[in-house]
């Protein structure tokens, strides 16, 4: 049983309230896992600010780090979303699959970043140092490092605030991994 609720508009601050409507706008929905953010009077907005900060892990790496954060910690929710946005910048469903995994096969560099991605944050930060030397190797910076970190902690808070209220999830179920792909994990 979900334990907290997913808070309607007028169940929340004048303040969350004005950034509902702008998601409205932006999504044509207000996520439910947004919303869950709106019990807090500031979190919501500290969230989005956090999320949209200007990064130079951007679009389909992004979308891998999201991808491969969601499947380490088992984020029903985040899986779901990020398949879609995934599909959105132009990764196919099998593309999907295999970052979820921990890899991108088809991209050197965006593969670096799936397994370093992963290292990470199944090592709650303790990186393999054959995987960092990889990750430079395949042209990545010192800058995107760090970007990746960051991205990596955005993700990671949605996906425990999801595995804590387990509220509903509104995006179409992501499919399972393989076995042959979970098995790689």
């Amino acid at each position: 049983m979900t334990m907290i609720n997913v808070p309607a508009r007028e169940d929340v601050s004048p303040a969350n309230q004005a950034i509902f409507d702008q998601l409205k706008g932006k999504l044509g929905i207000v996520p439910n896992l947004y919303a869950t953010l709106a019990h807090s009077e500031h979190a919501l907005a500290s969230y989005l600010a956090f999320q949209d900060a200007r990064s130079s892990i951007n679009g389909k790496a992004r979308e891998v780090v999201n991808l491969v954060v969601s499947q380490v910690n088992d984020c029903e929710y985040c899986l779901a979303a990020h398949t879609v946005i995934g599909g959105m910048v132009g990764f196919t469903p099998e593309q999907i699959l295999d970052i979820r995994s921990g890899r991108a096969s088809f991209d050197r560099r965006l593969d670096a970043l799936a397994r370093l991605t992963r290292n990470i944050a199944a090592n709650r930060g303790h990186a393999d140092e054959g995987l960092l030397a990889a990750f430079f190797d395949a042209g990545w910076t010192k800058e995107n490092l760090v970007d990746a970190i960051v991205a990596i902690g955005d993700k990671t808070v949605t996906n425990y605030l999801h595995g804590t209220t387990r509220v509903p999830v509104d995006f179409p179920a992501a499919p399972a991994l393989p076995d042959r792909l979970a098995a790689a994990e």
